[in-house]
């Protein structure tokens, strides 16, 4: 199941054991669809949070043991009891979904990773859960890979989200370098903006090796898995970097010939 809109990130790959595709691509579709309540149509903000809101009702109905009203989540039941997987992450990501209808601008990194912490780190928790993994450091390597995972698509994705109404770039770092919102708006990466995402590049590269050590550490299918989306995220970093963070004509992606040498990188970590 590869994912839609402009992710370049694949979930539930042919690289996992079969017997978890199936609750990975049920809590995707949680988490897509919520965030396509957040993100796309002609909703308003009042709309988009009322449908957020419904899908917390149907997670306290789960919690109550109460039956939940949709499909949806008829599965996600069925996936949560089978691996005593927590709620607190899917609550988290509806809150981070909410904050993109209500938050347009982070004054600073601080802000960012707490909105990472909610949009991203729940998944790569919840992937542990399913392992059978719940050892607080492997859930720390798991933080710094999905945030990196995170902030790489906030970095190659500035202008669609600007589109949006939405900067995800640290307003302090944009001061520091001499960057401006009419910039952005202008699809100008003169003056300042090459340093300004070449310090975002590097951070974001730093954190997800960091993490890495995990999928060293997880074994077999799992391990190379969670290797793959590592070296997915870093070539999408070296492919900023090509483009000295020109993503309003070089928008990264990862291509046909990207993934084997991705996987080649994955076997030799």
């Amino acid at each position: 199941m590869s994912v839609g809109h402009t992710e370049n990130f694949p979930v539930a790959s042919v690289l996992l054991p079969a017997a978890l595709r199936h609750p990975v691509a049920v809590i995707y579709r949680f988490a897509r669809t919520a965030d396509d309540f957040a993100d796309e149509g002609d909703l308003r903000p009042h709309e988009r949070l009322a449908f957020l809101e419904g899908y917390r009702a149907e997670l306290r109905r789960l919690e109550a043991g109460h039956s939940p009203a949709s499909p949806l989540f008829q599965e996600l039941r069925e996936v949560i009891a089978a691996h005593r997987l927590p709620l607190v992450p899917f609550y988290d990501l509806l809150d981070a979904f909410s904050q993109d209808v209500t938050k347009q601008r982070y004054a600073n990194f601080t802000e960012v990773m707490d909105y990472c912490r909610r949009s991203a780190d729940p998944v790569g928790r919840l992937m542990l859960h399913l392992y059978g993994d719940r050892d607080d450091h492997d859930f720390a390597c798991s933080d710094a890979i999905c945030s990196a995972l995170q902030l790489t698509n906030f970095w190659q994705d500035v202008e669609i989200d600007f589109r949006k109404n939405r900067i995800y770039l640290p307003q302090e770092d944009m001061a520091r370098f001499g960057v401006t919102e009419d910039q952005i708006a202008a699809s100008d990466a003169s003056g300042g903006w090459w340093d300004l995402m070449r310090f975002q590049i590097d951070r974001s590269r730093r954190m997800m090796v960091r993490g890495a050590p995990l999928a060293i550490r997880l074994p077999g299918r799992i391990g190379l898995e969670i290797r793959t989306v590592v070296q997915g995220g870093l070539r999408i970093l070296e492919k900023l970097e090509q483009a000295r963070g020109d993503v309003f004509r070089h928008r990264p992606i990862l291509k046909a010939f990207d993934w084997p040498l991705m996987f080649c990188r994955a076997l030799v970590m």
